[in-house]
């Protein structure tokens, strides 16, 4: 990638941060990038954290976790909790679903126009459904 392509790169992401009211520091930065430069992809902090190490990037595991939170929280991932304890931080934001594999620990999509409710209970007064989060749970099958 070019100087140019690199610069256009950072001030893009710098702007996406800055749109959804975070400041752009260097860390910020950084890790936006290691989320987005592949598109559309499920990560954990810790495999963000590996990332950053193997690119250079000296950033705590704690910062790793908040820079996720913040992000989440602005709109700009999706987390995805498949068990307690195990998160998985998501660069798509549409509306959709996920296969996870159990024996992988790998989270996939799953389009939302390809799942179908036939109905939803009423949601409890006083609130109301914001989305519809479905987790289907894979394991390989036994011979």
């Amino acid at each position: 990638m070019s100087s140019a392509e690199t610069h256009s790169e950072t001030q893009s992401l710098s702007g996406r941060l800055t749109k959804a009211g975070l400041r752009p520091t260097r860390q910020r930065l950084a890790l936006a990038d290691l989320l987005y430069a592949a598109g559309d992809r499920h990560v954990t902090a810790e495999q963000l954290h590996k990332e950053a190490g193997e690119a250079g990037i000296t950033v705590s595991l704690a910062t790793v976790y908040n820079t996720l939170h913040q992000f989440t929280g602005s709109g700009l991932l999706r987390e995805v909790v498949v068990e307690s304890g195990r998160s998985y931080f998501d660069t798509n934001t549409t509306d959709h679903h996920h296969f996870f594999v159990e024996d992988e620990l790998r989270l996939t999509d799953i389009p939302a126009e390809r799942v179908g409710f036939v109905t939803l209970p009423d949601a409890p007064e006083g609130t109301e459904i914001e989305r519809v989060d479905l987790i289907i749970r894979l394991k390989a099958k036994e011979i």
